[in-house]
């Protein structure tokens, strides 16, 4: 299977029912069609919290749910791990930075993270833009983060592999394949990317992201590490009902570390359904449009940051992220003006039903 990436345009290369609707004001009352498929999504899923939270053309519904009682915060103002849907914030603030000519996206990563690397040292350099669309080369995740990782498997895996072990083990990684010849999703290179990205900038990562994303977007609700139970929801092992620790991530926050309120989301969500007039503008409308396809036909689209997969009238534009306690999916469709934000407390398993309830659910939105 070969890759053919596109050039970068201007670059080188509550209870169990669910709650009402709580949040900014509408000019009328939710959509009764909307309310009673959202209300259906959320006891589709079966989790201790679920929350579907929806925009379209600006006005917001949110519903939740699940198994367990509500929680003292009501479960839309608490703060949910995104995972893998992270690198929808690393990939905008990729496109942004190039976009301003802070850097390039062809630049060689390793030139940022070894400052006695010569210029021209590797025939194949992996670059900044190898590692947001998952054609580096690098697996899913360093060779010794197991070994590293099992004695906290089943709690914090992540936080015994530290940036400085990140860096070290891209560095001296040795390339199999010719970087933009495959493609093989790995948070071990969106990692590295954030890595690549301080050091470019002098900037470190959580400054870096919150300065030229989550401030600009007006995302006050968003973190990139745990809080409390006053503030964050409290994901479940895959039985329900075991709690998980808040996820630290380790030198992994370019891959994972975001977590955000739904009507945060559904704010970042919005910018992309209508760049036009906001922060970022250039750069949310770089990630909407097509650098990668693959596979048979080249019939699976990628963007910096999102899968894109075909609708009768235009692109739908998504991403998936899980936790070892939650999971997330968040998603856009520019023809219909709708975005969609759904959210669970409990880790994925076997015949889980909630990625596919929130895909059908943008899908027919």
């Amino acid at each position: 299977m070969t890759t053919r990436p596109a050039p970068w345009p201007g670059d080188p290369l509550g209870v169990t029912g669910p709650l009402p609707f709580d949040g900014p004001p509408t000019d009328a009352a939710p959509d009764g069609e909307t309310v009673r498929r959202l209300d259906a999504a959320v006891d589709a899923v079966d989790a201790p919290d679920v929350v579907f939270a929806l925009s379209r053309h600006g006005r917001r519904t949110v519903r939740c749910g699940g198994t367990a009682p509500a929680p003292p915060v009501p479960r839309h103002r608490l703060r949910y791990e995104l995972g893998s849907a992270s690198k929808t914030f690393t990939g905008l603030l990729l496109a942004h930075l190039t976009r301003t000519g802070l850097l390039s996206a062809g630049e060689p990563a390793a030139a940022f993270l070894d400052p006695v690397r010569r210029a021209g040292q590797d025939d194949d350099p992996i670059t900044l833009a190898h590692l947001i669309t998952h054609t580096s080369g690098l697996p899913a995740l360093p060779a010794d983060f197991f070994v590293r990782a099992l004695p906290a498997w089943r709690t914090d895996p992540y936080a015994r592999y530290p940036a400085e072990r990140v860096v070290d083990a891209f560095l001296r990684h040795r390339q199999r394949r010719r970087p933009g010849t495959r493609w093989h999703y790995s948070n071990f290179g969106v990692a590295v990317l954030g890595h690549a990205l301080a050091a470019a900038t002098a900037t470190p990562w959580d400054d870096l992201l919150t300065g030229h994303v989550l401030r600009p977007l007006g995302l006050g609700g968003t973190a990139l590490s745990p809080g409390g139970p006053d503030t964050d929801a409290t994901g479940h092992r895959r039985d329900g009902t075991t709690p998980t620790p808040g996820l630290t991530i380790g030198g992994f926050q370019a891959a994972g570390a975001v977590r955000a309120t739904p009507h945060d989301l559904l704010t970042f969500l919005e910018a992309h359904l209508d760049p036009a007039g906001r922060s970022l503008t250039g750069a949310l409308r770089a990630v909407r449009r097509p650098v990668l396809r693959r596979g048979l036909g080249h019939r699976h689209v990628h963007t910096v940051a999102w899968f894109q997969h075909p609708m009768e009238h235009g692109p739908m534009y998504f991403h998936c992220g899980a936790t070892l306690g939650q999971q997330a999916f968040l998603g856009f469709r520019p023809d219909t003006g709708t975005a969609l934000a759904a959210l669970c407390t409990r880790r994925f398993r076997a015949r889980d039903t909630f990625v596919s309830t929130a895909y059908a659910v943008l899908a027919e939105a």
